[in-house]
């Protein structure tokens, strides 16, 4: 596993974005880990989370892109700051995200940010893809736009779970849509990091936690 996997790894458990226990997703499953970005708070996390994010797309998409379009609202910080990231590599894209209200003054439109144009090149970044339900939101809003090519898209972790159907949620959308799909970590690698490990002090995922892991992994996982 690459070095910044581990320390994004390590990132995520400093900022409690990554926790372990009892939880409910989006799409009503228990589950004993949960990811919420919302826990990047101060300008230094979302610093160095748009770093993180910026190496992961640079290793799946290149350079050959135009805009990083990131779906309201846990979206629009996750561009930004991954947009300035990319620009202090030399790698100037513009972001853009969608409001879930179409504003009729001022800066008019559904749109923040950049807009689209015909024969822009998008990259989408989210948090987490669970069952790929934003992702059919997202698409129609910038496929509206214009004669656009959707790359594809990155989020902050893999859960590596099934999404509709028997497939993974990033698998059944980079099928679905024909776009790339990639994360910084997965999952696997997470409990494969952390597995025994003391981390500030403490064993995140000792044994009787990875045994949860393994049960939800049973129901949800991948066949």
């Amino acid at each position: 596993m690459e070095n910044y996997k581990k320390e994004f790894i390590d990132f995520m458990i400093e900022c409690e974005v990554l926790k372990f226990g009892d939880f409910v997703t989006k799409s009503g499953r228990k589950t004993p880990f949960f990811v919420n970005t919302g826990f990047y708070r101060s300008g230094a996390q979302l610093s160095k989370l748009g770093k993180y994010y910026a190496k992961a797309i640079r290793s799946a998409f290149g350079d050959d892109f135009d805009i990083l379009f990131g779906p309201a609202y846990k979206g629009i910080p996750l561009s930004v700051a991954t947009s300035m990231a990319l620009g202090e590599e030399g790698v100037d894209v513009k972001y853009c995200s969608n409001r879930k209200e179409v504003k009729d003054h001022g800066d008019t439109g559904i749109l923040l940010g950049s807009p689209i144009k015909d024969g822009d090149k998008i990259v989408i970044i989210e948090d987490v893809t669970t069952a790929g339900t934003s992702i059919e939101e997202t698409l129609p809003i910038i496929k509206a736009q214009g004669n656009v090519d959707v790359l594809g898209l990155v989020v902050s972790v893999d859960r590596c779970e099934r999404g509709q159907g028997e497939k993974s949620a990033l698998v059944e959308i980079s099928e679905k849509y024909g776009i790339k799909t990639t994360a910084i970590v997965t999952m696997n690698e997470v409990v494969e990091y952390l597995y025994n490990k003391e981390v500030g002090g403490r064993i995140i995922i000792d044994d009787k936690l990875k045994a949860a892991i393994d049960d939800y992994y049973k129901i949800y996982g991948v066949k």
